[in-house]
């Protein structure tokens, strides 16, 4: 129970405020011009997901980062590409956490640990208060992946916005 009490005041401190201090000025804008760049590599579609905080409805019933990662995935309707292969950066500034989440295609061809050591780089850099340099190397992380897996072809729509969700508190 204080473990959950914890967590709910921290989640309370984080707001929009604390997601432009991490993502100040034209950093939304770069990690933008970074997706589009790198999906022209790529059949691949990246979504880049950024949440100050959970509402205490998700925390009172124990919803943990990669759950939410999930609800955002859907939500963000990363799922729905043409050839499956999407995949979603998603990172919970509360917590600290990064969740990587690939759609069916991008999952067969992926592991779930090579996804979890570019999470695990991201989390890192954000514990340093690098969190645009980390997006970005993250990003370029999974473009190399997606390059290597789905080589862009003659037709490579761009199937989801290359501009970072912004996800604030709702209470």
């Amino acid at each position: 129970m204080r473990k959950r009490w914890s967590r709910a005041l921290r989640h309370l401190f984080y707001d929009q405020r604390a997601m432009r201090r991490a993502f100040p000025g034209d950093s939304l804008a770069r990690i933008e011009a970074r997706v589009a760049a790198g999906e022209t590599g790529h059949a691949g579609e990246i979504r880049v997901a950024i949440e100050d905080s959970l509402s205490l409805g998700h925390i009172w019933s124990g919803v943990g980062p990669r759950e939410r990662a999930v609800e955002v995935f859907a939500a963000l309707r990363v799922w729905d590409t043409e050839a499956n292969n999407g995949v979603l950066i998603y990172l919970l500034l509360a917590d600290h956490a990064v969740e990587i989440l690939a759609d069916r295609a991008a999952a067969r061809v992926v592991g779930e640990a090579t996804w979890g050591e570019i999470a695990d780089a991201l989390v890192a850099a954000c514990r340093r208060g690098d969190f645009v340099e980390g997006t970005l190397a993250a990003i370029e992380r999974v473009d190399a992946i997606l390059e290597a897996a789905f080589p862009a072809g003659d037709r490579n729509p761009d199937e989801l916005p290359n501009r970072p969700a912004l996800i604030g508190r709702r209470f």
